[in-house]
């Protein structure tokens, strides 16, 4: 920010501080989807005519929302896919902003045998790749990486220096017991998002088995990097409660509902 000190004869007047007008990147996201057997555990949710309602479901379903979404804000955002087995690949691996080749890459996505250990290493060297691009369109590179296994922490071998790209992380597992250490995993995803990340980026997590929670996260990733505070400052979304009749003196619609401040 530039201070701009008034100017004149009389009392000294107050600085006005002004931020200087910059244009956000077009990005190019890369989603990454997990096809481990995990990514096959059922939702709280049943699909139409009673059909269990999996993991991989409702990430193609919240990737769709995404993508409508981002082409809203700006339609010169592109996206790619890749899929993440013991490694990763890819599935659709030119930019697109067609929302038919998005659909089209969506239903090609499939769930593997049980992969075993996942390496992350690929998926970078992938990234790192599509970014040097991507920048020379003075464009920038991100990638969602939706992870499922509640026992395998994701491995890399990455160097530290090379932030080419953004990573953001969604993390669906079970609740933590005798056979899985979704904390475990949770912190080698944040370990990995720290060590490779360009801008702030983002990892949310749930064990709920609720779809409303994964498009939640999903809109918040809405949120260009270049334009996010860091994660621990974030306060969205709000929750909404109902207000209280005795909280204020003056008459109110018992019904009414406010946005909290906590």
């Amino acid at each position: 920010m530039e201070g701009i000190e008034g100017q004149g004869s009389g009392p000294p007047a107050v600085s006005r501080y002004t931020l200087q007008p910059t244009r956000l990147a077009s990005e190019d996201i890369l989603f990454c989807v997990d096809v481990d057997n995990e990514s096959l555990v059922e939702m709280k949710v049943a699909a139409a005519g009673g059909r269990p309602y999996t993991r991989l479901d409702s990430i193609k379903q919240a990737i769709l929302l995404f993508v409508n979404a981002k082409l809203t804000i700006n339609p010169d955002h592109r996206f790619a896919f890749a899929t993440l087995g013991k490694s990763a690949s890819w599935v659709r691996k030119e930019f697109t902003s067609d929302i038919d080749s998005v659909v089209s890459a969506c239903r090609g996505i499939a769930v593997e045998s049980p992969c075993g250990h996942a390496d992350l290493t690929q998926l970078f060297r992938v990234a790192a790749h599509e970014a040097k691009k991507t920048r020379a369109q003075n464009r920038i590179l991100r990638v969602i990486l939706l992870y499922c296994r509640s026992s395998i922490p994701p491995q890399h071998q990455w160097p530290a220096t090379q932030k080419l790209f953004t990573l953001d992380v969604v993390y669906l597992h079970d609740k933590p017991g005798p056979d899985n250490c979704p904390q475990k995993v949770y912190d080698a995803l944040v370990e990995a998002l720290e060590h490779v990340s360009e801008y702030e980026g983002y990892i949310f997590e749930s064990g709920q088995g609720l779809t409303r929670v994964l498009f939640r996260h999903m809109c918040t990733l809405l949120s260009h990097p270049q334009q996010r505070c860091v994660q621990d400052d974030l306060d969205i979304p709000k929750s909404l409660t109902k207000k209280s009749a005795t909280s204020d003196s003056a008459p109110t619609d018992e019904n009414a509902v406010v946005v909290s401040s906590q």
